[in-house]
């Protein structure tokens, strides 16, 4: 990408938070459109790492959220995260992530989903 377009797309985010959650960081971005208008751009960033001797990638996804839709994502937001926790009870923060972590992480997900199968988190 050219400089001067990386810099005009740096220059259309007015606010930005970032949240750090296990091996993803999600990005809430405030951006400006060409009009003025604002919107939200939700990034999810995923780490993923390298074949032997290669560098770690990170794999984004991103949605895009208009303001005249606010309420009714945070009103469904709202309703599918109380319906979990209606499910599952009370539900325990992630520990933050490192790269040390990762292998006892995996390990432990490979035995959690060998206990339950495929669908077992369905099943309670």
């Amino acid at each position: 990408m050219e400089k001067n377009q990386e810099e005009r797309r740096d220059q259309e985010i007015v606010y930005s938070r970032s949240v750090k959650a296990g091996k993803r960081i999600y990005y809430l971005d405030v951006r400006k459109a060409r009009n003025e208008d604002l919107y939200l751009c939700i990034t999810e960033s995923k780490r993923r790492q390298g074949e032997e001797g290669e560098a770690p990638s990170f794999e984004k996804h991103k949605v895009f959220l208009y303001k005249e839709d606010f309420a009714h994502f945070t009103e469904g937001l709202q309703d599918v995260i109380a319906y979990v926790q209606d499910k599952l009870g009370t539900i325990e923060e992630r520990p933050e992530w490192t790269p040390e972590a990762k292998d006892a992480e995996a390990e432990a997900e490979e035995e959690e989903s060998k206990k339950k199968g495929l669908l077992g988190f369905l099943r309670k």
